[in-house]
């Protein structure tokens, strides 16, 4: 345990994170932290950078193979996925969440490609929090530059002159696409924001626009590739390459969670993975059945010797993974997952935590900030 800052909701809130404690519950705790060596911070971003490496053969294996019955993709899309795929678009950044009980390496539990979230958290709050705190320690933490590099490498790729942001109206979403909107700035790009349900289509010229009837040529969207897809299917696929969309199209392969599996099946024993299958736990003793699709926990099984956990949500329809155990990693009587952070072209950029009381992660789960020396 150690003493939060006097002032931490007016610190906190400073560097915009707004629901530090939603609804009377705590979600940034500053009581707590976690202290890592160095050599443990080499061995995770060494582990980020490497299941990074082992997406993107998924990705070339999942084109050759024709596996996309797999990943519930809609037949329609499987084209401009794989033109996508093939053409290289910009992407920004992604998310592994890791379990690591410091005895055992790292074991990726998924990748949260298309829409993570806490990055405001994991970038600048925790970031200030250390300088302030722990003034003489370091951090896994190089997002915020990253990000803005990240964007100057993208900026000769857009199109039009400007590139918009849009997602959901929840603040988590809001705050979180707004980070990235400053960052983007930072590097030099003209921006305009608006939500997913302002987003126009004008069916004369065949096009978006946002609210001001400017076309919209190049869109950073924090809202799910399959959510996109059922609301606009017919105006994306047929006008995506007319476009610049960021996250590009083909992170609905690995934001779904069969690329567990095909992860397992491409490199079954490897030291980050754990055993992952379609069809079944195939014999595994203790396992969680995850929804290909599903978020902040919903609709998630554990399977122990003592029991079943499940959780409530409405996902499931579009099948399952199922996926061995991780090994305990608990402290304190928490559970924390290492959520890492690539910048793509840029890597590792650091490392936000969050730590439940129970077996699966959810919206409740609290973020607490790392230090190492």
């Amino acid at each position: 345990m150690v003493t939060p800052r006097a002032n931490w909701q007016a610190e906190v809130e400073r560097d915009g994170l707004a629901f530090h404690t939603p609804d009377g519950i705590p979600y940034w705790n500053e009581a707590a932290c976690y202290h890592f060596t160095s050599r443990e911070i080499d061995l995770i971003e060494g582990t980020t950078a490497e299941l990074q490496r082992l997406c993107q053969e998924a990705g070339n294996f999942i084109m050759e193979n024709d596996r996309f019955d797999d990943f519930r993709i809609p037949a329609p899309a499987r084209a401009v996925i794989r033109q996508a795929w093939e053409s290289e678009p910009p992407s920004i950044y992604g998310r592994f969440d890791l379990s690591y009980d410091g005895i055992n390496p790292p074991k990726l539990l998924e990748y949260n490609a298309n829409t993570p979230t806490s990055l405001l958290e994991a970038s600048v709050v925790q970031w200030r929090w250390r300088l302030e705190a722990m003034p003489s320690t370091d951090q896994f933490n190089s997002i915020h530059e990253k990000l803005i590099s990240g964007w100057a490498d993208i900026r000769p790729r857009l199109r039009g002159d400007r590139l918009h942001f849009t997602s959901m109206r929840n603040t988590e979403d809001a705050m979180t696409t707004a980070y990235l909107r400053d960052t983007a700035e930072q590097a030099g790009i003209r921006t305009a924001g608006l939500f997913v349900e302002e987003i126009g289509w004008n069916a004369q010229t065949w096009q978006f626009r946002d609210l001001d009837e400017n076309r919209i040529q190049s869109l950073f969207t924090l809202y799910p590739w399959e959510w996109l897809l059922k609301d606009f299917s017919t105006e994306i696929l047929e006008t995506y390459e007319d476009m610049l969309w960021i996250e590009p199209i083909w992170k609905m392969l690995w934001s779904n969670k069969a690329l567990l599996a095909v992860l397992w099946e491409m490199f079954p024993g490897h030291p980050n993975l754990l055993e992952a299958h379609l069809d079944g736990p195939h014999g595994m003793a203790e396992f969680v059945k995850k929804p290909l699709l599903s978020r902040e926990g919903a609709n998630v099984t554990v399977h122990r010797s003592t029991g079943d956990i499940a959780t409530h949500g409405t996902y499931g329809r579009e099948g399952f993974v199922w996926q061995a155990l991780a090994p305990d990693a608990v402290f304190d009587a928490k559970r924390p997952v290492l959520g890492c952070w690539v910048v793509t072209n840029r890597g590792p950029a650091g490392m936000g935590i969050r730590e439940s009381d129970g077996l699966v992660t959810g919206n409740l789960s609290t973020f607490v900030p790392h230090y190492f020396d």
